[in-house]
């Protein structure tokens, strides 16, 4: 049986890092545990549970700034925000339900950890954008800290991004400090029915030339729509484009009027005020509008990332050989591919290396990022670095962690 140790604040977190790299044991590091499903399955002796090391350890809603130790729930940080109209700008998901596990239990530290965004991230920039400074636990048993709790306190400011989307391959994190922002009073979202995906990227070029200031650009075929709470949405029977707007009243609802004027010469519009705005970019930033793995269709669940007006070109190419649905956002900078197993006995391996060999000339990436553990122990997940740059990340693992013994080999085998 894998044992769980809890540390309850940073002392007893470094001295359980020390332990392992003593005995060189490997430990699964978690906060929740809502995104174990994210990644290459960890072969660990010991689990590293962080959720009791948790607490708002700083917060200065004058100064636009909150300090938490990593295993706060980012439900508690909401809430501490919420009281002041503020907000985490870069939209964290709450990828637990789609992982199988339990919604509003995530954590602050896996946010950081993986580095997730949600819509607004072409807009209002990635969680490690909004990062101020951190404390880690090293590999090798040491706390180390980057940046501070002003901009210009900068000492290490490049340390705090280099661990942020890391993982946990190269430290634990212990504390973080990171900017908030005002919450935007008012929001409208527009909706445009019936479009294809490429006409849909067309549509967010012309709201992005505009002066509408858009603020979250997605896209869901009739399929993932049907799945929305949003009555609007749901019942359109057909593809769903979406374009939000947000700021305050008054300015949100002119623009809005201009937007959806434009969009109407194109086809069908519909308007959501701010309750329904709120609902719906929550169900597109937390994944709930995907397909969930029944066991017959979807598969697999893929995240591509490249320029929006390539995205299409590769995407299309899939289709004409494999069977799935497709879920755009950023603006047509990501795509989520829920795809069918291949009918003709391909396995997944020989389709994830076809898939990105098509989007190769883009220049973008394309990650795993749902599947039965089977799968993810013989799939590259993350998308293969080239040798160069994955000989600089094999020098960063060894430096931060020697003895390899944070999270081996769940970003890349090996590392």
């Amino acid at each position: 049986m894998t044992e769980t140790i809890v540390p309850k604040n940073e002392s007893e977190l470094t001295d359980a890092v020390k332990a392992a790299l003593a005995d060189k044991t490997p430990l699964a590091i978690s906060g929740a545990d809502t995104k174990g499903g994210l990644g290459h399955p960890v072969l660990a002796k010991a689990r590293l549970s962080l959720g009791a090391h948790s607490g708002i350890t700083y917060y200065e809603p004058g100064e636009l700034v909150m300090e938490a130790s990593s295993g706060t729930p980012l439900s508690e940080i909401k809430a501490a925000l919420s009281e002041h109209n503020q907000q985490l700008a870069f939209e964290p998901p709450d990828f637990g339900p789609l992982f199988g596990a339990g919604s509003d239990l995530g954590t602050i530290g896996g946010v950081y950890s993986c580095n997730l965004s949600g819509p607004r991230r072409p807009f209002a920039g990635a969680a490690r954008d909004h990062i101020l400074a951190i404390r880690c636990v090293s590999g090798r048993g040491e706390v180390f800290v980057s940046g501070g709790r002003v901009v210009k306190n900068v000492t290490g400011y490049d340390m705090s991004k280099l661990v942020t989307g890391s993982y946990g391959t190269l430290a634990v994190l212990s504390q973080v400090t990171f900017k908030v922002l005002p919450r935007a009073r008012s929001a409208r979202t527009i909706l445009v029915f019936g479009q294809k995906p490429d006409e849909a990227l067309g549509e967010y070029g012309l709201a992005l030339e505009g002066l509408w200031e858009i603020s979250g650009a997605a896209y869901l075929e009739a399929k993932g729509a049907a799945r929305s709470g949003v009555d609007y949405v749901a019942g359109a029977g057909r593809a769903v484009t979406a374009m939000r707007l947000e700021g305050a009243p008054g300015a949100v609802a002119e623009r809005a009027a201009g937007l959806r004027k434009t969009l109407s010469e194109f086809s069908e519009t519909e308007e959501l005020h701010t309750h329904n705005s709120q609902i719906f970019w929550r169900e597109i930033a937390d994944g709930t509008l995907l397909p969930k793995h029944d066991g017959q269709s979807c598969e697999t669940l893929w995240r591509f990332s490249m320029p929006p007006g390539e995205v299409m070109l590769v995407i299309d190419r899939i289709f004409r050989r494999y069977s799935g649905e497709v879920q755009l956002d950023w603006a047509g900078g990501i795509a989520w591919l829920a795809l069918d197993a291949p009918i003709d006995g391909e396995s997944i391996t020989s389709m994830a290396e076809r898939m990105r060999r098509y989007a190769a000339p883009t220049g973008g990436n394309i990650t795993l990022f749902r599947a039965s553990e089977d799968v993810r122990s013989e799939v590259d997940v993350f998308h293969p670095e080239p040798a160069p740059l994955a000989a600089l990340s094999k020098r960063i693992k060894n430096n931060f962690d020697p003895e390899h013994i944070l999270n081996p080999g769940r970003m890349f085998k090996g590392l």
